[in-house]
């Protein structure tokens, strides 16, 4: 096992009350389950998300913490959140990754896997794409 890592769990959703196909609005919410896998405490201090939709209109969004916090997580704990994206084509994807720095010192990216925003019953929402 590793001193440093964190495995990272999405679960994306399509909301459709919040979205608008005629207006080319289409809502989504993912729900994030951080994990300290490794051996020492780290705590989660920004976000890089690369958001693309299927017309090929792309957004990059970087900041501090994710939903106002920076967790600290010790080895074994996991911090869950809600979010939510807006794209302007029925389905697109989000990858990225978190800024960790470990109680040690040590600096460090945990990447998140590329999932699929799908708001049609195609059967790829949810999944990750490797």
């Amino acid at each position: 096992m590793s001193s440093y890592n964190i495995q990272i769990d999405v679960l994306p959703q399509y909301v459709a009350d919040q979205s608008d196909p005629l207006q080319k609005i289409f809502a989504f919410v993912y729900t994030v389950t951080v994990t300290n896998t490794g051996m020492v405490p780290a705590q989660l201090i920004s976000r890089h998300w690369l958001i693309q939709d299927e017309s090929g209109r792309s957004d990059e969004v970087k900041g501090l913490g994710v939903v106002g916090q920076q967790p600290l997580l010790r080895p074994g704990e996991s911090f869950q959140y809600t979010s939510g994206c807006r794209l302007h084509a029925p389905s697109g994807t989000m990858r990225g990754s978190y800024f960790f720095v470990a109680e040690d010192g040590h600096r460090f990216d945990a990447p998140i896997d590329t999932f699929v925003l799908e708001s049609s019953n195609s059967g790829m929402a949810g999944r990750t794409l490797h």
